[in-house]
């Protein structure tokens, strides 16, 4: 690691064909960029666990009914969400200090240690201890992951100054994440939380050591501004092109939100394939993984406004057929799953890229990175609670009911799961064609 009072070296990605030009231990340019992904595999092994598989392990195993586990979820997402520009300006006062990698060594041991308590909840104390349990050490992990993902996210805007050089970064470090989203979803109900939460820590140690060792430093800090660095979050708001961005980013994350939301009761009562709906999960993910190439191969040649909305265009070409499928469609449904999931790759790699360049315009670049990734990680938390209430609410008002199985409730069922996000995705396309041709960002 370099020291913290000693200068860092740039590392600069030109015209995409290389990444970091300097990196500790003179790691080549793959290794480099290797390096610096390998911690999103178990910052992101940590997602399916916290946010699908909590619930029903705390309905199996404690007094707690599922109301009291619903509102506690509901109360420790928004204390996440909240703080996370207050994170993010915090990690830009750090960096100014030194460098991100103290926010990092933070908040992962923070993670680690919630995300094992979390999941061992002491069966000899009564319901209101165990609420407190889930409520304080979920909080924990929900902060400690936000401050070490922040801070991992400001990193990468740093190393690159040209969009195919961001599309890469951004490219192999959420291509990574999608393997660690693999490995959580499946560990558990295999081996246990108790061999998941031994293989996190691994990895956790081996991500940590792989950055500090052999990924490319960001630029020394500017120095901030005058006025008070905790409550930086705000400026960014102050850039038309990142509105312009947020908005579109918000209203196309929508539309995943709420297929994620409802995928378990389609695939159960719409397709009657509850069994096989880990491996549609698994075939979704590993498709957006192998896409993630692609996608930033593309950007050498091509606008990160085109390239996203081209996947935006594919996603809906892929997906809206669900809206027709009959029960038993399982390769049908499967083929739906591993084409959308490649035109998922394009949103999880060119929007970071595309605030990375919102960044740079603004004049941001080595300042505030910290306070723009915290305010993007607000807006995607606050629409995974949106979209959560409006697509429940949605199929209540339709007059579904978990596990109907009459002809209006299966419609209704398909109606929100397949065309509603179409139609939100269209809206993003569309919004962001308008910004694109006007050049907001």
């Amino acid at each position: 690691m370099t020291p913290p009072h000693a200068p860092e070296p740039a590392a600069l990605v030109a015209s995409g064909a290389a990444a970091a030009r300097a990196a500790p231990g003179g790691a080549s340019p793959a290794a480099a960029l290797g390096a610096y992904s390998l911690l999103a595999v178990p910052l992101m092994m940590t997602a399916l666990p916290l946010n699908i598989l909590l619930p029903d392990f705390y309905a199996a195993r404690t007094a707690l009914s599922l109301q009291t586990i619903g509102l506690i979820l509901l109360a420790t997402r928004l204390v996440d969400a909240v703080a996370d520009p207050l994170l993010g300006s915090w990690v830009d006062a750090q960096k100014a200090r030194g460098a991100y990698l103290r926010p990092i060594v933070l908040g992962v041991p923070v993670l680690a240690v919630a995300f094992h308590l979390l999941f061992r909840p002491l069966q000899s104390i009564g319901p209101g201890e165990q609420a407190a349990w889930l409520f304080f050490t979920l909080v924990a992990a929900y902060l400690g992951y936000s401050l070490a993902i922040v801070a991992y996210q400001a990193w990468g805007a740093e190393l690159a100054h040209d969009d195919a050089g961001r599309a890469r970064i951004t490219g192999a470090r959420e291509g990574a994440g999608l393997i660690g989203v693999l490995i959580g979803g499946s560990l558990p109900p295999l081996a246990g939380y108790g061999v998941a939460s031994a293989v996190l820590v691994a990895l956790l140690a081996l991500g940590l050591a792989a950055l500090v060792r052999r990924a490319p430093r960001p630029p020394r800090s500017r120095p901030l501004p005058p006025g008070n660095p905790y409550f930086a979050f705000v400026v960014p708001l102050a850039n038309a092109n990142t509105r312009w961005l947020l908005g579109v980013f918000a209203l196309n994350a929508l539309a995943p939100s709420i297929t994620a939301t409802v995928f378990v009761f389609f695939v159960a009562d719409r397709l009657g394939l509850a069994a096989y709906a880990p491996a549609f999960l698994a075939v979704y993910f590993l498709a957006g993984a192998a896409g993630m190439p692609l996608w930033t191969r593309l950007a050498r040649r091509y606008s990160l406004h085109a390239l996203w909305l081209a996947g935006m265009v594919i996603a809906v070409a892929a997906f809206v057929w669900a809206y027709w499928l009959p029960a038993g469609a399982l390769g049908a449904f499967a083929a739906i799953c591993a084409l959308s999931g490649l035109a998922f790759g394009a949103d999880l790699a060119l929007p970071p890229a595309l605030l990375a360049r919102v960044i740079d315009a603004n004049g941001h670049s080595g300042q505030r990175e910290g306070a723009y990734f915290g305010l993007w990680n607000f807006v995607n938390k606050l629409v995974l609670a949106v979209a959560g209430a409006l697509a429940l609410t949605l199929l209540e008002a339709l007059g579904y009911a978990r596990g109907a199985q009459d002809a209006a409730a299966l419609q209704a069922l398909a109606f929100t799961y397949a065309v509603v996000p179409c139609g939100l995705k269209l809206l993003a396309a569309a919004w962001l064609a308008v910004a694109w041709r006007r050049r907001h960002f």
